[in-house]
Parts: structure tokens; sequence; C-alpha cells
């Protein structure tokens, strides 16, 4: 009774196919792909905008330190 044989897995497996049926699991990792891939672009859309404000802020910057210069 310490740890499942291959035959609990067999059983519980089987159980989980009759409950949700071949189409509900397939669609189900359709679904978790699309959301995983949504998750990942979303990451890369915000990196990118976190290096645009980070050249944008450095050009500033650089914009200002050149004025102070002219000025003195």
């Amino acid at each position: 009774m310490g740890s499942m044989s291959i035959w609990h897995w067999l059983v519980v497996g089987l159980v989980i196919l009759l409950l949700f049926g071949k189409g509900k699991i397939s669609d189900l990792m359709g679904d978790m792909a699309k959301g995983i891939k949504s998750f990942k672009k979303g990451m890369s859309d915000d990196d990118a905008e976190d290096s645009k404000t980070v050249e944008h802020r450095s050009d500033e910057t650089v914009n200002s330190t050149k004025e102070k210069a002219s000025k003195s």
C-alpha cells in the first residue's frame, strides 16, 4: 500500500479518459499550449518595451548633458 503500482496508474488514467473523453483532453492541451504561447509573447513584448524605455531615457540623459555643456 506504500506506493502506486503501474496497475493503479492505468486504472486512474482509464477513469480520467472515460470522464473527460479523448477530445476534451486534446482540446485542453491545445488551449494550454495557446496560453503558454501568448504568455511568452507578452513577456517578450514587455522586454521590448523596457529596452525601448531604457534607450529613450539614455538619449534624454545624453541630450541634457550636451545642453548643460553647451550652456557652460
